[in-house]
């Protein structure tokens, strides 16, 4: 298996598995939605996408997007998506994809990553848990939704 950052080459595969994240978290299927989306993304290089890929099937993704830390005063990033294709679950394509998310922080002299996940993920959580990501314990997160 090889992991690196996605380019235009990619959209076709991680748009997949990116339709395939969507709909884990109760969305419709939207390919070409998602396949636009992506293209976006990667065009205005808004944010920072890697795959896994085994042979020529991909079989994870992860987008991270750059923030900034007022109080640091510190770039971080957010992992904002992070999917493994249900058939490559258990093979360590989570963990390839923290540890390039890791290094992109690192390259960048992040002081963080930060994430979300459903309460409900329990996989994912120990998938965090495991390389190193604490729960927050210190701030409530909330969101004010305008759809």
């Amino acid at each position: 298996m090889e992991v690196y950052q996605a380019t235009i080459d990619d959209l076709e595969g991680v748009s997949h598995l990116f339709n395939l994240y969507r709909m884990f978290y109760q969305q419709k299927s939207d390919l070409d939605g998602a396949r636009a989306y992506l293209k976006k993304r990667i065009e205005s290089k808004e944010s920072v996408i890697f795959v896994v890929k085994k042979e020529e099937e991909y079989v994870g993704f992860a987008q991270l997007y750059p923030t900034f830390s007022s109080i640091s005063m510190k770039r971080a990033w957010i992992l904002n998506d992070l999917y493994v294709d249900v058939e490559a679950r258990k093979h360590g394509v989570g963990e390839m994809l923290l540890s390039k998310a890791k290094d992109l922080a690192i390259e960048t002299g992040a002081k963080s990553i930060s994430l979300s996940t459903a309460l409900n993920n329990h996989s994912a959580q120990r998938l965090y848990e495991r390389n190193g990501y604490i729960q927050d314990s210190l701030f409530f997160h909330y969101e004010l939704s305008l759809t």
